[in-house]
């Protein structure tokens, strides 16, 4: 017997996702429409385009992910869908299907922040609890997080210019590699020597990150190197210097705050890398998504809407930022 079943929808940039989770632990199904291949064209999301995917995907994908769980309106706790933050165009066609099937079902309607979803993409097939320090990574956003309840995080610092994910695009499309930047970087530096070129951290105090002087200590490497570009080495390099500054200070805040368990979240979450590195140095649980709900997906909202959700009304409005 559940004691809740969410349909959750995901349409914050350029995944089409809905998912049915039970009891924020289990998915009873998960359905994903990349546009990845749409995108790889231009270098990047380009948000018109996104938005009309998600337009012409959203119902089919929502009634693929009822069917695959054999959930019927009936039985449903409520509608969970992101509406921010992420792009204002593609977070409309999520949050407009989610009210009108909240409307038409007459089931609560529960909107999600974007990036506590991908946090709570860590209760997915787990027993994680809090108190823990997260870390959170993604394409626009770097965070170290103090999370002493379900819903209630500090934000104890974060990137200050370029977020982890973002460097990755770039330095990415420096090196000739193609988008999104991180997975393709993260193949490529397997090969590599991460010793070959030492790049800076990117010295911020407290939690606080920067990537942008890293991202131009790499251009300017490239710029001076002769052709072919050494694109194993440079890419393990850039990525340990990544990894390194965000492992260290994850690691400082669980001994600040003597939690004994560590998070990582959003879609750099995936980074062999990074999860290899915190496990390793850690003396404590790190737990990770699976792979799957790294990048941005469905379940993870209806995980968050079981255990920090709040009904909103028909009129409840997406935004871009936090």
């Amino acid at each position: 017997m559940h004691h809740s079943i969410y349909l959750a929808i995901e349409t914050s940039c350029d995944e089409t996702a809905a998912a049915v989770v039970a009891d924020g632990r289990r998915v009873l199904s998960s359905h994903i429409v990349s546009q990845t291949a749409i995108h790889q064209v231009f270098g990047g999301v380009v948000p018109e385009v996104a938005a009309r995917q998600h337009v012409e995907t959203v119902n089919e994908v929502i009634d693929i992910a009822l069917k695959s769980a054999q959930v019927n309106p009936s039985q449903l706790s409520g509608i969970a869908c992101t509406n921010g933050p992420g792009l204002i165009g593609t977070l409309l066609v999520g949050l407009s299907a989610a009210k009108a099937l909240s409307w038409a079902w007459d089931v609560p309607l529960i909107t999600i922040d974007h990036l506590l979803a991908h946090v709570c993409a860590n209760y997915l097939d787990t027993d994680l609890e809090p108190p823990f320090i997260a870390l959170l990574v993604s394409g626009g956003h770097t965070q170290i997080i103090h999370f002493e309840s379900y819903s209630a995080g500090r934000i104890l610092g974060q990137t200050l210019d370029d977020a982890a994910g973002e460097a990755f695009d770039k330095v990415a499309r420096l090196l000739g590699l193609e988008y999104p930047g991180g997975p393709a970087i993260d193949k490529v530096a397997k090969l590599g020597d991460c010793k070959a070129f030492k790049f800076p951290e990117g010295v911020v105090s407290g939690y606080d990150f920067s990537f942008s002087g890293l991202k131009t200590a790499v251009l300017r490497t490239v710029e001076k190197l002769p052709k072919p570009l050494p694109i194993e080495d440079l890419a393990a390099s850039f990525q340990d210097a990544v990894t390194r500054v965000l492992v260290k200070k994850t690691l400082l805040a669980q001994r600040e705050f003597g939690v004994q368990r560590i998070v990582l979240a959003g879609g750099v979450a995936a980074n062999s890398d990074l999860r290899r590195k915190l496990k390793e140095q850690s003396d404590v649980q790190v737990y990770f998504p699976q792979l799957e709900f790294c990048t941005d997906n469905a379940a993870m909202v209806g995980a968050a809407a079981h255990f920090c959700g709040v009904q909103a009304s028909l009129d409840a409005r997406a935004y871009s930022r936090n």
